[in-house]
């Protein structure tokens, strides 16, 4: 009777502590790890694009900024085309994805609108989501496909997110030399570079002067938050265009990977670090989002890159 009521408990608690569950409503779809709420995917298109928002800590507490989405006292409100987690560029074939919310003023302001979701779906290890995206110009043409796959892992430490994103082109487009871009987190104001936080890349280089502009295989981005210690970590794929990436980091709490911003990234003007794509040909972008308790001194990110690349 004992080992039946211990397998019960132990049943019970898997159920519980070792799971995605993944739950899909009208225009977005809700994630959970281990009992506890993780994020939100929100494609229903009134911002302009997908996006995650919030992204929590195993310890339940939000790591992105909430504006615009939702307001939090002490937050700032600037950049109000910062959501969360968010993949776009600000300079397609000259229209801009990047600076495409509602209150932009942008001629050519393109959107990312869902093409249909593939499949919503959890279990005991991790959980996906499969959806399509088309990223439209501001005179209504389809310019990209977008096959995005994310991925969301039961880990007891961590909460860990795998993009998997691949761009094909309907047109013959030209991701533009900008640093406005691409594959982007805003980090809420507490552990940002201008209060508790410190961004550190895989050289050991610390702050934004080293870090931004810089390319890396990671950067990780810590701080504290009503005095809890944690961290977000982005790695870059090595198989992705240009690896190591440049970053688009700043001490504000934007926190990017950008392969195309060169002019900027070098300060000079001649560079054109833009990549074309012909029609039907394609480009695949990988991306690992990790949040940790504790500083970057305290976890071991290098060998949780390692991990990443060997495809754990």
């Amino acid at each position: 009777m004992r080992k039946l009521l211990v397998a019960l408990l132990l049943c019970g608690s898997a159920s519980v502590f070792g799971q995605v569950k993944i739950t899909q409503g009208v225009d977005r779809i809700d994630v959970d790890v281990n009992g506890k709420p993780f994020t939100t995917l929100f494609y229903g298109g009134q911002w302009g694009k997908p996006y995650l928002h919030p992204l929590r800590a195993a310890s339940g507490t939000a790591v992105t900024r909430m504006f615009p989405m939702d307001t939090k006292v002490g937050e700032t409100t600037d950049h109000p085309h910062h959501n969360g987690v968010w993949f776009t560029h600000g300079d397609v074939n000259g229209v801009d994805f990047w600076m495409n919310d509602p209150s932009s003023k942008s001629p050519k302001k393109g959107k990312v609108l869902v093409d249909r979701v593939v499949s919503a779906t959890g279990g005991e290890k991790d959980g996906s989501i499969v959806a399509v995206f088309n990223w439209i110009d501001h005179e209504g043409k389809k310019l990209i496909t977008e096959n995005r796959t994310m991925k969301f892992y039961a880990d007891a430490l961590y909460r860990i997110v795998d993009f998997d994103v691949t761009f094909t082109a309907n047109e013959k487009v030209k991701f533009g030399d900008t640093k406005e871009g691409t594959f982007a987190v805003r980090l809420t104001t507490e552990m940002d570079g201008e209060h508790t936080g410190k961004m550190t890349n895989a050289e050991g280089k610390e702050g934004e002067k080293l870090v931004w502009g810089k390319p890396s295989h990671w950067v990780d981005y810590s701080g504290k938050i009503a005095g809890e210690s944690v961290g977000v970590t982005i790695m870059d794929h090595h198989d992705n265009p240009k690896h190591p990436t440049y970053w688009h980091s700043r001490n504000y709490g934007l926190f990017a990977a950008n392969i195309f911003g060169e002019r900027d990234f070098f300060a000079d003007r001649t560079r054109d670090g833009g990549v074309s794509l012909e029609v039907g040909k394609s480009m695949r972008f990988r991306y690992r989002v990790l949040i940790h308790a504790g500083d970057t001194a305290s976890v071991p990110v290098a060998n949780l890159y390692k991990s990443y690349m060997a495809g754990k």
